[in-house]
């Protein structure tokens, strides 16, 4: 079952300081730039990952989980329902702790598989709404403007 309590969250939130950001985009208008920037603000070390970038937001960028030359803590999946779950296999590959699916992005049976081999799953939240909640962080000031706006 996926994490949903505040200790919860909090306590992965806590022990992670290794994030791979799966979808990260070098656009200042998306949520994953804008929850990167805050990530990165916050002090955790953000790997990108997307095949179509060399570096975002000063970070060098690689082109799939399997190509971090590095121990990971956290996967952060900014991609499709459909995507997350390989993306869960991905993340149990590579040795994750935990798969936190972003606001939209729900697979169950990619986060059972996540769950079943050790890995703490959240799925459809955000960290950069959460840390803010929990007293962790101050408000994203970087947030993606509307696109009415």
């Amino acid at each position: 079952m996926p994490i949903n309590s505040d200790e919860g969250i909090r306590e992965v939130l806590s022990s992670t300081k290794t994030i791979a950001l799966v979808g990260a985009s070098p656009n200042p208008e998306r949520a994953s730039h804008a929850v990167m920037h805050y990530m990165l603000d916050r002090g955790y070390h953000v790997i990108p990952v997307n095949p179509n970038e060399k570096e975002i937001l000063g970070q060098k960028a690689v082109a799939s989980l399997k190509d971090i030359q590095e121990p990971v803590d956290m996967v952060d999946v900014f991609r499709t329902s459909e995507a997350a779950g390989p993306l869960c296999d991905e993340a149990i590959a590579i040795g994750a702790k935990s798969v936190w699916l972003q606001l939209g992005v729900i697979n169950e049976e990619g986060a059972k598989r996540a769950e079943a081999a050790g890995l703490k799953v959240i799925m459809d939240r955000c960290p950069a709404i959460d840390m803010p909640r929990l007293g962790m962080g101050p408000p994203n000031p970087h947030k993606p403007k509307r696109a009415s706006q």
